[in-house]
């Protein structure tokens, strides 16, 4: 398994124990800094998701770079993102900070497109990869999740709402994202309309 694919698989591997982090009532206390007062488990979870968003920049960079692009990597590593995305959504739809109706439509979006992906590969053999839009859905879902679970840091102290903006711009970007996979993948659905 080369480096990229190692990485992808440490982000899998990251998600159990930021689930952890963010369901056990672990009482470990309070920090507080830049104007947001964060519990300390919530901290060392936001900082596990931190790692594991610098890992999906750093695996596609060294995958294009050193030429190691592999279908295995092309498939696993939107897979991943999507099982970090979705388990940091659901924590957080439970403890009320997002509203159950956008991680519904985020889910949603997520298992289709992961279901035309695999309908392309068992028609053409060939894996959808990731094109720009569903990259700018990835990269504002990681940024609207860091900023809620750090409860709007540096932010707070103007009182602006900032992971909150960025959910609603993710949710856009999400849907966006869903809607030119299925454009562009609609030919997958052809011998199913004869």
């Amino acid at each position: 398994m080369n480096l990229p694919n190692k990485l992808t698989v440490v982000r899998l591997i990251v998600i159990p124990f930021f689930l952890i982090l963010m369901v056990v009532p672990f009482h470990w206390g309070n920090v507080t800094f830049w104007g947001a007062t964060i519990p300390v488990s919530q901290l060392i979870a936001a900082i596990l998701f931190i790692a594991a968003t610098i890992t999906d920049n750093l695996d596609g960079q060294i995958a294009r770079r050193q030429h190691l692009v592999t279908n295995f990597g092309k498939f696993t590593d939107p897979l991943a993102d999507k099982l970090l995305v979705m388990t940091a959504f659901i924590v957080m739809t439970g403890s009320g900070v997002v509203p159950a109706w956008v991680t519904t439509i985020i889910i949603w979006r997520e298992l289709s497109v992961t279901g035309l992906r695999l309908l392309i590969v068992e028609q053409n053999g060939q894996v959808l990869a990731a094109k720009m839009p569903g990259k700018i859905k990835t990269t504002t879902q990681f940024i609207a999740i860091i900023f809620l679970l750090l409860n709007n840091v540096i932010f707070a102290m103007w009182g602006i709402p900032f992971g909150q903006i960025m959910l609603y711009i993710c949710l856009f970007f999400t849907v966006y994202s869903g809607v030119d996979y299925f454009v562009k993948g609609r030919g997958v659905f052809a011998d199913g309309f004869k």
